[in-house]
């Protein structure tokens, strides 16, 4: 919000509703009014920056009974997939890619806002989960990792 020198975002769609107001000292305030028993999921305040990160989207393996030694990158927000920079661009990833905890895998454009998802952990990318520019939904599985 800085960079942009907005002060106020709101937002409202299908039944939910989103504000996003500068208070002072320049720390975003955020006020969600969901009207429906399925609201969208919303995100920290860093995540409206383009530059954020969004919150860890790796999954430890021994959750939910996956494979021992694999794990899963998953979105961390709703919106649409893209393997690589732009459609000239090689992908971020591919099967066989090591990848680290910093090593971004994928974009996931929410709002006009294009957002680089990390790995958060390190191993070997075994497979790829989502056709690019498909629509992804929170905790959708992504990647699948072999962990190092």
């Amino acid at each position: 919000m800085k960079r942009s020198e907005l002060s106020e975002f709101e937002f409202e769609e299908e039944g939910f509703k989103i504000k996003i107001k500068r208070g002072s000292g320049g720390q975003p305030i955020i006020t969600s009014a969901p009207h429906s028993a399925h609201p969208f999921p919303v995100a920290a305040p860093e995540a409206a920056a383009s530059t954020a990160r969004p919150a860890p989207a790796a999954v430890p393996a021994n959750s939910g009974g996956d494979e021992a030694g694999v794990t899963y990158v998953k979105s961390p927000m709703v919106g649409t997939f893209y393997r690589s920079p732009s459609p000239e661009n090689p992908s971020f990833v591919e099967n066989g890619s090591k990848v680290e905890e910093k090593s971004v895998v994928c974009i996931i454009e929410a709002m006009k806002i294009m957002n680089e998802i990390q790995a958060e952990t390190k191993g070997t990318v075994i497979e790829v989960l989502v056709e690019n520019g498909q629509p992804v939904e929170y905790g959708q599985r992504l990647f699948k990792i072999k962990l190092n």
